[in-house]
């Protein structure tokens, strides 16, 4: 079987994880999903909780009809060694890792070298949709609308917010 690893912080998931993930499944049988930073919540970076974040993929996915998945929490461990280690130590044997984010991807080429960079979608990233939630503009059209629905069910909008006017 042919496994990738799709990592990311997914806060929140997105448009453009999504096609991700569509993307990589073209080229393998499953993809391992590592929502990394597992351990933060509730800061402006990492708003949502890993269980929040796994909730919304699933949701996504599942609406999708994407079964050939698996999500792993990975949390910071501050050096870039120990941190790959752990993702192989921990997560089920992949061919390639996909990320988009430049000190992933290095760190993968290091201590790993199997990388496969994906192409970022300008205009989506979750910094960009977080700071649309604060500016209320209109970012549920940058994520699926199950993320959208279960944002407003856990008041995810007044949450950012409220962290941001905490690290002003």
């Amino acid at each position: 079987m042919k496994r990738a690893l799709f990592i990311g912080r997914f806060q929140p998931f997105h448009n453009a994880h999504l096609i991700d993930i569509k993307k990589v499944l073209k080229e393998v049988d499953e993809v391992i999903i590592a929502i990394g930073s597992s351990q933060e919540r509730n800061t402006f970076e990492n708003p949502f909780s890993y269980s929040e974040r796994k909730n919304m993929i699933v949701k996504t996915l599942k609406k999708n009809k994407i079964k050939n998945y698996k999500i792993y929490p990975v949390p910071d461990l501050y050096n870039d060694k120990k941190w790959v280690e752990y993702i192989k130590n921990n997560l089920p044997n992949y061919g390639f890792v996909y990320s988009g984010n430049p000190w992933t991807l290095r760190c993968f080429r290091k201590f790993d070298s199997k990388v496969r960079k994906i192409k970022l979608i300008s205009g989506i990233s979750s910094t960009i949709i977080r700071n649309m939630m604060i500016k209320n503009k209109n970012w549920e059209k940058m994520v699926p609308r199950e993320i959208a629905d279960y944002i407003e069910g856990v008041k995810g909008v007044g949450r950012v917010k409220k962290i941001y006017g905490k690290s002003k």
